[in-house]
C-alpha cells in the first residue's frame, strides 16, 4: 500500500479585488513588510502635512538658540544657525517622498519601454538595445551621474530626470527578462495568429503580465532614488541649499560640528536609515507575493496531508 498526498483547502475563500488579496495576504503572510508599509504611510503623511506638523519653517532661523542641543523647546535640536533640526527634518521628508516617486515612476517607464520592445522584438533590435544597455552599465555609476549632474546643474528635477533615465536604462533587463518569458505563451503566439498589430499585443497580453516585476521595481527603486539623492546631496551635487535634503543635511556644517553636536548628524541619518528600511521591507515583501516563482508547488491556500491507505 502506498502513500497518497491529500490537498485539504477547506471552503472556497472569499473572493476580492487584486489588491484587496494583495493586502490581505501581506498582513497574514510578511508582518515584516507589513512594518515597512506603515513607515512608507507615515512618510507620505509627514510629506503631504509637512506645513501643519512642523513647528517652524524649513529655514526659520533663531540666532541666539544656535547649535543647542534636544530639549524641550527644541525636541531634537538646532544647527548652526540655529534651524530647528526637527523642522528640516519632517521638511525632508517631503522631498525625498517627491523624489522617490517622481524618480521611481520615471525609471519604471524607461525600463518597461525599453524592456517591451527589445524583448518582444528581438533580432537586430534586441541586439542593438542590449549592446547599448551593455555600454550604459560599463560607466562607473556614480563617475557618470556626477558628470551629467554638472553639465545639467543643481536642483530636484535634474535629480529626477538623471537618476530615473540612469536607473530606467538598467533596469531595462529586468523587464525585457520578462517579456522573453510571456511572449513564449500560447496566447501571444494566438494574437499573432489571427492577425493582432504588434501595438495591441504589447498593451492587451504582454504588459498586464508583466506588471509584478515592474510594481516590485517601483518599490524598491524608491528606495534606491532617496539613498541615491542623499548621495548627490551630500557630495553637494543634488539639490542645493537652503532646500532641507536629508543628504545636504548630513554634509558640510554637520561634518563640522558632528564632534560637539552630533546630532547634526544622528537625525538626519537616522531618518534616512529608516525611510530606506522602510521601503526595501515592502518592496521584498510584495516581491515574495507576486513573484511566482517564490510560492512553491502547492500554492499559498492548501496544505499537504499524507494519508495511508
Amino acid at each position: 500500500m502506498g502513500d497518497t498526498i491529500e490537498i485539504i483547502s477547506g471552503e472556497e475563500p472569499r473572493r476580492h479585488s487584486f489588491l484587496v488579496d494583495l493586502v490581505i495576504r501581506l498582513v497574514k503572510e510578511k508582518p515584516l513588510a507589513v512594518v515597512g508599509g506603515v513607515i512608507v504611510l507615515v512618510l507620505f503623511v509627514v510629506g503631504i502635512f509637512a506645513d501643519f506638523l512642523a513647528p517652524d519653517g524649513m529655514n526659520e532661523v533663531h540666532p541666539q538658540d544656535y547649535l543647542t542641543p534636544p530639549s524641550a523647546e527644541y525636541i531634537l535640536g538646532t544647527d548652526n544657525l540655529g534651524r530647528d533640526m526637527l523642522s528640516r527634518i519632517i521638511y525632508g521628508a517631503r522631498i525625498s517622498m517627491i523624489v522617490g516617486i517622481a524618480g521611481a515612476s520615471l525609471r519604471v517607464l524607461i525600463a518597461t519601454i525599453i524592456g517591451l520592445v527589445s524583448g518582444f522584438f528581438g533580432g537586430k533590435i534586441d541586439i542593438t538595445i542590449q549592446r547599448f544597455v551593455d555600454a550604459w552599465m560599463c560607466f562607473p555609476w556614480l563617475f557618470l551621474i556626477l558628470t551629467v549632474m554638472v553639465i545639467l546643474g543643481q536642483g530636484m528635477m535634474q535629480v529626477i530626470l538623471v537618476l530615473g533615465v540612469t536607473g530606467g536604462i538598467r533596469d531595462s533587463r529586468v523587464t525585457r527578462s520578462a517579456v522573453i518569458g510571456i511572449k513564449e505563451n500560447i496566447y501571444v503566439e494566438a494574437a499573432h495568429a489571427i492577425g493582432c498589430p504588434p501595438w495591441r499585443i504589447l498593451v492587451k497580453h504582454i504588459l498586464p503580465n508583466i506588471m509584478a516585476p515592474v510594481i516590485i521595481l517601483f518599490t524598491i527603486g524608491m528606495g534606491r532614488m532617496i539613498l541615491n539623492e542623499a548621495t548627490l546631496s551630500f557630495l553637494g551635487f543634488g539639490i542645493p541649499p537652503p532646500i532641507p535634503s536629508w543628504g545636504r543635511m548630513l554634509s558640510g556644517q554637520a561634518r563640522r560640528h558632528m564632534l560637539h553636536a552630533p546630532w547634526l548628524a544622528v537625525w538626519p541619518g537616522l531618518a534616512l536609515s529608516i525611510a530606506v528600511f522602510g521601503i526595501n521591507m515592502l518592496g521584498d515583501g510584495l516581491r515574495d507575493l507576486l513573484d511566482p516563482r517564490l510560492r512553491g508547488g502547492l500554492g499559498r491556500y492548501g496544505r499537504v496531508k499524507t494519508k495511508k491507505k
